[in-house]
């Protein structure tokens, strides 16, 4: 309902809505699943989305300094999860990596079971 307020309290009437009697709102309204959620598989984007969390607090571990400080470099898992082996994925970490100070074993074999077993990310062919 709306409540007009009388022209001598304010030179220009204003409308206020208020929620009609009866019709509380009680219930959140129901959230349809985001496009991205349809087109891949959602346990898949919470593993994605933990093992990035994973490494930028592996990084910052490695270079000593807040996430904004990390120097520029991005891990490609689905570029790692393109490679044929093992080897080829720890050499490609390790060579991200050639910059810190740190050892970086403990990082690239965890990071490389954590790898194993997961699905490239590619877009889905619509049908």
């Amino acid at each position: 309902m709306a409540a007009v307020t009388s022209p001598e309290s304010s030179p220009q009437p204003r409308v206020y809505f208020q929620t009609p009697p009866g019709t509380e709102e009680s219930e959140p309204p129901v959230r349809k699943q985001g496009r991205v959620t349809v087109k891949y598989d959602r346990k898949e984007l919470r593993k994605r989305l933990n093992l990035e969390e994973w490494i930028i607090d592996q990084l910052t571990d490695l270079y000593d300094c807040e996430e904004e400080a990390i120097p520029e470099l991005e891990i490609d898992v689905d570029e790692l999860l393109d490679m044929p082996s093992d080897g080829d994925r720890a050499s490609r970490v390790k060579e991200l990596l050639v910059d810190c100070y740190k050892p970086t074993d403990d990082f690239v074999g965890e990071l490389l079971d954590k790898i194993r077993g997961m699905q490239k990310l590619s877009t889905p062919q619509k049908k």
